[in-house]
């Protein structure tokens, strides 16, 4: 890739169509707990992750010396996977010793849970720090920013070194490290990257470090950039040997190993000496660039999953009021259809800002005329069909069986149809912005089969996504037709699909399995079908937009390594 106008050229850019697995959390907190007699609180942030119950550690940031408003350069790399609920904590500790972080010589300074899903949907998250016995840590709170880092959103590799920087020590040379900032619409400054300290050295070379495009610029490749050069202190009182602005559009001139260069000025001294022309050079000797399209570009992009579960209520599952019914209310377990409801709603519900899901019922008769319905809103409000939260289309659910007439037959087109409307009026703003998936709840095969092959190749050329739960004990053998996993889908004139968006599985392999087992395999696709979608009609992401940080965030002087 030679030039940047690759950037913002869809067309351009190479599109895969895999799931991206890599995501980068970048972490920073504000207002912490002063624990110590003397000095401030000297923070760390150790990672955890819960894996099958028990939580296990994946990870700890530097240690910053005496900051109550600490901004992390240590970024936590993470798998991700969109089909999987991945529960997080961050802990903070105030660290007294140097062998074993987190230990009771540290004080604990407070700890925050979430999911993966939440942060990556907002893309930065803030939460207040919780002591133990779930009291509030004062003022204290965290910010997690996330990137994705593999290749497949894009990202910038930078090598930089410095040349004839200015002696800021008495008995020996100067130690710098580099500091790399984006500079916000507000004026503001986001840390990037902070390098390694080089020892006792006015040439430095610094180790080649990567950045997300969106970290670095915005997307913005004229946005500004400051690096600033500081000579390291073991005390914390570094001393700031100069400044360089560049913008991103400069820099990728050092691509295949063309150098770039700066002034590092200190404009103390460019006031004040009369003949000073800088206090060094900064070099880009490098850039490697590297773009390509992904799931979470999307995601990260501000692209909403809407999610529309459709629950079979045909007679074939039995009157509700029978404990053998497939649609019984036990008290003290869910049904199949709560179990797979419940399991895959979970994990879309973190990619839709506003919480609240469609909910529609076929094969019933229902109030007031009980007149059959294939694509009825199971809260009976035909103006709005959607719940509040997972809770909420349970609670229309429950609240549903008593007042309609099990009947039939098991005609799935007309709710296949009526979203795919939505994803077409979705298509005509040429953005990526809303994403459909319908979770289809059946206990049998579908009678209208080649009406249902019919809309399922009309909406493949639309963004969306179909996910079919077979429930119950149903020979599914023709099922198999919608999935187009062992052949391609046609409608009943030949037509094949444009990309294969239907993923079929019996519930009853995952009887015996977790929830999370059943939701991993039937979402599991559709973070390839996005991708896929949008490639097709050549829309970009939407670009992420940073809200700025606030100013206890933009102190170069906090934002010291150990």
């Amino acid at each position: 890739m030679s030039d940047i106008a690759d950037l913002s050229s869809p067309s351009s850019l190479g599109v895969t169509a895999t799931c991206v697995c890599k995501v980068e959390l970048r972490v920073s907190c504000k207002h912490l707990l002063d624990r110590d007699t003397l000095n401030k609180s000297d923070p760390c942030v150790i990672l955890f992750m819960q894996s099958q119950g028990q939580w296990a550690e994946v990870d700890r940031t530097e240690v910053i010396k005496s900051n109550l408003n600490p901004v992390f350069s240590k970024v936590f790399t993470l798998d991700y996977y969109f089909e999987e609920v991945q529960k997080l904590r961050f802990e903070v500790y105030d660290i007294h010793g140097h062998c074993s972080i987190g230990t009771r010589e540290d004080d604990f300074l407070g700890g925050m849970e979430c999911t993966m899903g939440q942060i990556v949907a907002t893309k930065k998250m803030t939460k207040p720090l919780v002591l133990k016995y779930g009291k509030y840590a004062g003022k204290s709170i965290i910010t997690i920013l996330a990137e994705e880092i593999t290749g497949n959103n894009g990202y910038v590799e930078l090598f930089f070194r410095a040349k004839k920087l200015d002696d800021k020590d008495l008995f020996s040379k100067s130690d710098p490290y580099m500091e790399l900032y984006r500079v916000n619409d507000d004026g503001s400054d986001q840390l990037v990257y902070r390098t390694e300290v080089v020892k006792n050295n006015l040439n430095p070379v610094w180790e080649p470090f990567k950045v997300s495009l969106s970290s670095l610029c915005s997307c913005d490749v004229k946005r500004k950039l400051r690096g600033l050069i500081w000579d390291y202190d073991a005390r914390g009182k570094h001393d700031f040997i100069g400044e360089f602005t560049a913008t991103f559009e400069e820099m990728q001139k050092a691509m295949g190993g063309n150098k770039v260069q700066w002034d590092c000025v200190n404009p103390k001294y460019k006031t004040k000496k009369r003949h000073y022309k800088n206090s060094g050079l900064v070099i880009l000797t490098d850039l490697k660039l590297h773009r390509l399209y992904s799931f979470l570009d999307y995601i990260m992009g501000g692209c909403q999953i809407h999610f529309t579960v459709a629950i079979d209520f045909t007679a074939s599952n039995g009157d509700p009021r029978n404990s053998c019914s497939l649609h019984y209310i036990n008290p003290y377990q869910p049904n199949e259809y709560l179990k797979a409801l419940i399991s895959v709603g979970e994990i879309c519900q973190d990619y839709d800002s506003d919480k609240r899901f469609s909910a529609l019922g076929f094969g019933a008769r229902i109030p007031p005329n009980y007149e059959v319905s294939h694509d009825f809103a199971i809260n009976f409000n035909p103006d709005d069909d959607e719940c509040e939260g997972i809770q909420g289309v349970v609670e229309s659910y429950q609240n549903c069986l008593p007042k309609i007439q099990l009947y039939g037959p098991t005609n799935v087109a007309p709710i296949i149809t009526k979203v795919a409307k939505l994803a077409a009026e979705e298509e005509k703003t040429k953005e990526a912005s809303k994403y459909y998936i319908l979770l289809i709840l059946t206990d049998g095969v579908v009678t209208d089969m080649a009406d249902t092959r019919e809309s399922i190749v009309r909406a493949s050329y639309l963004p969306m996504s179909i996910i079919i739960v077979g429930v119950g004990n149903a020979d599914f053998t023709d099922m198999e037709i919608l999935d187009g996993d062992d052949g391609i889908l046609r409608s009943p004139k030949g037509e094949p699909v444009l990309r294969d968006i239907v993923q079929f599985v019996p519930f009853r392999e995952f009887k015996n399995a977790s929830p999370a087992a059943l939701a991993k395999c039937v979402l599991a696709e559709v973070p390839k079908q996005v991708v896929e979608y949008y490639s097709y009609k050549a829309f970009p992401p939407k670009c992420p937009i940073m809200d700025s940080p606030d100013s206890a965030l933009n102190s170069p002087q906090g934002n010291t390594p150990v």
